[in-house]
């Protein structure tokens, strides 16, 4: 696919990567996901590991991270899983990337909802900032994909932004979080209007008096 974002050479991938192994803080955490399992059940950590190594290769990279070929190997040998199966794993999770991306990595939904929300204006707005699907900024900070429900779909639309998301987005408060990033800033995760999660725009609407109570005791919305 053109959108398809750029997989190293593999002799590359194993020149960098072929001696992947966890970092010290690292390997106490790989220890302690793997214990959260039964004996004969460690298959089941395989997605908190790579999940895990990816963000270990993202630290080393400064990037959002992603799992080179070698780093799937390293953690599928570790509980003794056959390579395939955490390669399954791996190419069926958005979460996980399989080719290098940058310090931010904007996953736009294009899914009904935001699609008839105005996603369009979200990717508008990206392109607007020289971001392309599947390439990464010559600046290293953006790598921009498009993709499937991210399940926000009352807050369409939305981007999900590494860790974070963003929603009730339209075109000018998409271009404020691109450049607040490009800041170095972290812009308020989301929704981008008047509202507390998922409830309605501009505040409660029903049990008013209650809120107030809890909002006075608590110092913030119930």
């Amino acid at each position: 696919m053109a959108d398809a974002a750029h997989i190293p050479d593999e002799a590359e991938t194993r020149a960098r990567w072929g001696d992947f192994a966890w970092s010290e803080v690292n390997e106490a955490r790989a220890k302690e996901i793997i214990g959260r399992y039964p004996p004969g059940r460690q298959h089941s950590a395989i997605m908190p590991l790579l999940d895990l190594a990816q963000r270990q290769v993202g630290a080393e990279t400064n990037t959002q991270g992603w799992l080179p070929v070698p780093v799937i190997e390293f953690v599928a040998k570790q509980i003794d899983m056959p390579y395939i199966r955490a390669f399954e794993v791996a190419t069926f999770y958005t979460m996980y990337n399989l080719a290098p991306v940058g310090r931010y990595h904007v996953q736009v939904c294009g899914t009904t909802p935001c699609m008839l929300r105005g996603s369009d204006d979200v990717l508008s707005a990206c392109y607007k900032k020289g971001l392309k699907k599947g390439h990464t900024t010559p600046d290293g900070l953006f790598t921009l994909t498009e993709v499937e429900c991210l399940g926000a779909c009352a807050n369409a639309p939305m981007v999900q932004i590494n860790d974070d998301n963003y929603e009730d987005l339209t075109f000018e408060t998409t271009t404020a979080v691109l450049e607040a990033l490009a800041r170095g800033e972290t812009p308020k995760a989301g929704p981008q209007i008047d509202r507390q999660t998922s409830c309605p725009e501009g505040g409660p609407s029903t049990l008013k008096e209650m809120v107030a109570e809890n909002h006075d005791y608590r110092g913030e919305w119930a």
